[in-house]
C-alpha cells in the first residue's frame, strides 16, 4: 500500500519505519526542514533502541521516504496517519492546532479516495471534528473514511511493542475501512479489536490512566510500608501474584513522567470536568505522582542535613531508560530543587544529556562517566534506573564519594546487597540502612 505518515516524532517515525519494514511504500512527512534532513541521512533525532538500523535498511531499499512536501505526501496515499503532536495547555487540556492543521492540508492535497488514522493521542469527540473538517474541505468527488487507530508504543522499547503489542485498535463507523486497516496490520498477528470511534479514543486515556493509578498506587503503599516497617517489595511481589492485580508497575520509586501519563491523565481530568463529572480517583493520582517526584530531596535533607554546599551526584537524567526524553522527568524537578536547597549538582546519564542542557544550561555539571559524577560527591540520588547504574559494582560508592551516602529513587539495589558494603542507602517503601558519620538519623 501506498502509506503516509503526518509527524516524525516518536510515534510517527516509528509507525513509518516499521510499515515501511514491512513492505509498504512509506512517505514520511514534517514541517521541520532539518528533522526531514537529518532523516534522509539516516539518522533519528531521538534515541530509540533498534530504530536507526531500520531506519537505514527502509532508507535504502527505497521502501522510505522524507519530505516537507504536501503534495508529494498526500496526493496518491491509499492511507495517512496523523501522528503530530497534542501537546498540554496550562489548564491540562490537550492543544489540537496541530491535528486540526494537518488535518486541513491533507483535504488540501489528496486526489484520491483516502483512509485517515489518527494516532495521535486525542480526546474523545476529536475524531468526530476530523471527520466534519473533510466534509467541508475536501474535493467533493472523494472520499475520507476516518480511523481511530492509538498507539501503545513504550519508549525505550517501541520497536518491540510495535511487532509484539498487546492489541491494535480501530476505531470506525466504516466496515470497509476497518478491514482495510485490519489487512494492513494482519501480518503481526497481534489481536485486534474494532469499536466506535468514540471508544477507540477513550481506550487510550483510560489505558494511560489505569496504568498511571498502579503507579500512585503502589507508590502510597511504599510511603505506608516505611511507617509501618514493612518491605514494599515483598508488599508489590504478593499482591502481584493475584492474577486480577498482576506485577507490572507495581515497583515502587520517585514517580511516573515522559510525554504520555502526565499529559494524558491531566486531559482525562480536564475531559471529565468537560462534562460535569469530578474525576476525584484520577486527581489523587495526579497529586500522588507531583509528591513523589520531590521525596528525594526530602529524604536527603531528613538523612543528612542541611544541604548548602554539599555535591550531589545525581544518576539518570532521562525519565526512563533506554530513552533521552525528560520530558516530566522527575530528574528535573530533584534538580532544581537541589539548587534551591544550595546543594551543587553533577549529573550522569548515557544520552540525556543534550536535552536537559537545553533545558538547565549550565546550572549543573554533566558527565556520562558514572565515577565522574561521584567522585567526592557527599550524596548520590539515583533517579533513572539505568543498567549502567542497577549493574554498577557497590564498592564504587564507596571509593569515590566522601562518604557513601545513596538515595535511591528507583529501588536498583536489593537490601540484602546492600547491607554487605558501607554504604547508607535510603530507598523508597524499604527499611534504610544507616552508619552515617556525620549525618543526623531518620
Amino acid at each position: 500500500m501506498k502509506i503516509t505518515v503526518a509527524g516524525a516524532g516518536n510515534v510517527g517515525l516509528i509507525t513509518a519505519v516499521c510499515l515501511a519494514d514491512a513492505g509498504h511504500q512509506v512517505t514520511c512527512i514534517d514541517t521541520q526542514k532539518e528533522k526531514i534532513e537529518m532523516l534522509e541521512k539516516g539518522h533519528s533525532p531521538f534515541f530509540e533502541p533498534g530504530l536507526e538500523p531500520l531506519l537505514e535498511k527502509t532508507l535504502s531499499n527505497g521502501q522510505l521516504h522524507f519530505t516537507t512536501n504536501p503534495k508529494l505526501a498526500y496526493s496518491d496515499a491509499e492511507i495517512v496517519f496523523i501522528a503530530v503532536g497534542t501537546p498540554a495547555k496550562k489548564d491540562g487540556s490537550v492543544d489540537l492546532s496541530y491535528i486540526y492543521a494537518v488535518t486541513y492540508t491533507i483535504a488540501d492535497n489528496i486526489e484520491n479516495n483516502v483512509i485517515v488514522c489518527t494516532k495521535s493521542t486525542v480526546p474523545v469527540g476529536t475524531n468526530n471534528v476530523i471527520k466534519q473538517i473533510f466534509q467541508h474541505s475536501k474535493p467533493r468527488h472523494l472520499k475520507v473514511d476516518v480511523v481511530s487507530n492509538p498507539e501503545f508504543l513504550r519508549e525505550g522499547s517501541a520497536i518491540m511493542d510495535y511487532y509484539l503489542g498487546d492489541r491494535i485498535i480501530i476505531g470506525t463507523d466504516n466496515p470497509d475501512a476497518a478491514l482495510k486497516i485490519e489487512q494492513l496490520y494482519h501480518p503481526l498477528k497481534i489481536p485486534i479489536i474494532v469499536t466506535d470511534i468514540l471508544s477507540a479514543e477513550m481506550i487510550k486515556y483510560a489505558s494511560n490512566a489505569f496504568l498511571a493509578t498502579k503507579i500512585s498506587f503502589i507508590n502510597e503503599i511504599a510511603i505506608l510500608c516505611e511507617k509501618v516497617g514493612a518491605n514494599i517489595d515483598e508488599v508489590a511481589f504478593g499482591i502481584g501474584k493475584d492474577k486480577r492485580i498482576g506485577q507490572s508497575f507495581l515497583h515502587a520509586g520517585i514517580g511516573y513522567g515522559g510525554s504520555c501519563f502526565p499529559k494524558d491523565t491531566k486531559a482525562l481530568v480536564q475531559l471529565a470536568g468537560n462534562v460535569k463529572h469530578p474525576f476525584e480517583l484520577l486527581e489523587s493520582v495526579i497529586r500522588v505522582n507531583q509528591h513523589q517526584h520531590s521525596l528525594l530531596v526530602k529524604k536527603a535533607k531528613e538523612t543528612i542535613g542541611s544541604l548548602k554546599g554539599k555535591k550531589a551526584a545525581l544518576l539518570g537524567l532521562a525519565f526512563k531508560p533506554e530513552t533521552d526524553d525528560i520530558r516530566e522527568a522527575a530528574s528535573i524537578t530533584i534538580i532544581k530543587e537541589l539548587l534551591e536547597e544550595g546543594a551543587i549538582v553533577t549529573a550522569y546519564d548515557p544520552i540525556a544529556i543534550p536535552n536537559t542542557h537545553k533545558l538547565l544550561g549550565n546550572s549543573i555539571e554533566y558527565t556520562t562517566d558514572i565515577r565522574q559524577a561521584l567522585k567526592d560527591a557527599d550524596f548520590a540520588v539515583i533517579a533513572t534506573e539505568w543498567e549502567q547504574i542497577k549493574h554498577l559494582p557497590l564498592e564504587t560508592y564507596t571509593t569515590c564519594m566522601k562518604e557513601a551516602v545513596v538515595l535511591d529513587g528507583r529501588n536498583c539495589y536489593s537490601l540484602k546487597e546492600i547491607q554487605q558494603h558501607p554504604i547508607n542507602y535510603v530507598s523508597i517503601g524499604r527499611p534504610a540502612s544507616l552508619n552515617l558519620k556525620t549525618a543526623q538519623r531518620l
